[in-house]
């Protein structure tokens, strides 16, 4: 993921008063794993799901 997309994600969250950990949960991943795809340290096919999925739930 990059910088921009992770930092829309983080004020996404913010402004819905929401926790990466129930973001996670609605993933079905750990918020440890969430965290690795939010910060740029995973990006292979199965990460790049996982942000389409993100980006559909925030709405960006």
């Amino acid at each position: 993921m990059n910088e921009n997309l992770g930092a829309q994600v983080r004020s996404e969250l913010f402004k819905r008063k929401m926790k990466q950990k129930e973001l996670a949960n609605m993933l079905g991943i750990s918020d440890v794993y969430l965290s690795d795809i939010i910060r740029g340290r995973k990006d292979g096919p199965k990460a790049q799901e996982h942000i389409k999925h993100i980006c559909k739930i925030l709405g960006i």
